[in-house]
């Protein structure tokens, strides 16, 4: 079974991670791809993520009037609901009898994966199961971005493409489907951060031969960009 978050979201998220980390492994039946073993591979358990709060927040106006990106985080973990919904905001399924998702794709692709990369370690988000898979255990936050401020946040967010889910698409389309498609989902991010009043940043500027070693990427797989999600420094 999946270690369950939440009866336990006092703990905080990083606490909960590495509770799991020393957990067994186990396998969950999932309609997403299951991430690369790396050679710093987690043993870690799947994180059954608390269902995502899908009522409520700012009315999309004043969202969109609050979107902006801010460089300076505190270190104060996001927690698990917090987490679980800006998961479900950016890439999540909100139609299940469809398998649809929060933000569109080209041919219904769904080829955006989301790494979720923080101070415990890497996680591979499974939007059906809405949960998170392991990856691995290190704190690699500084590689997924050149800026200091990425090694302060919380959470990064990693945007990976399978262009391999193109399947009869030139090269040039796969990247250009795939970029259009990530754009979707960051600016979801925005939105959910700005309703929460959490800071955000998308980034560009990333070491991706570096990061993609680090997370053991298959040659289809490629990194398209980065957000830093947590709280704004006082």
């Amino acid at each position: 079974m999946n270690v369950k978050l939440n009866h336990l979201g006092r703990l905080g998220l990083c606490s909960l991670m590495s509770l799991a980390l020393l957990s067994q492994s186990c396998t969950a039946k999932t309609d997403e791809p299951k991430p690369q073993q790396s050679q710093q591979q987690s043993k870690g358990q799947p994180l059954a993520l608390p269902a995502p709060q899908t009522t409520g927040g700012k009315p999309l106006m004043d969202a969109l009037r609050e979107r902006r990106t801010v460089r300076d985080y505190d270190s104060k973990p996001l927690s698990p609901q917090t987490l679980s919904n800006l998961l479900w905001a950016a890439f999540g399924v909100n139609r299940a009898d469809k398998k649809g998702r929060t933000a569109p794709s080209a041919h219904d692709a769904q080829e955006v994966g989301i790494y979720v990369v923080t101070k415990e370690g890497v996680w591979l988000y499974d939007a059906f199961a809405h949960s998170l898979q392991p990856v691995s255990n290190q704190d690699i936050r500084s590689l997924t971005g050149k800026q200091g401020f990425v090694a302060d946040a919380p959470v990064n967010l990693l945007f990976v493409a399978d262009v391999s889910k193109f399947r009869n698409d030139d090269d040039e389309y796969r990247r250009f489907y795939a970029a259009a498609d990530t754009g979707y989902i960051s600016q979801n991010v925005y939105l959910f951060c700005a309703s929460e009043g959490l800071a955000t940043m998308v980034r560009a500027y990333i070491d991706k031969p570096a990061l993609a070693k680090a997370l053991n990427l298959a040659s289809n797989q490629h990194i398209i960009l980065a957000q830093s999600v947590g709280y704004p420094k006082k």
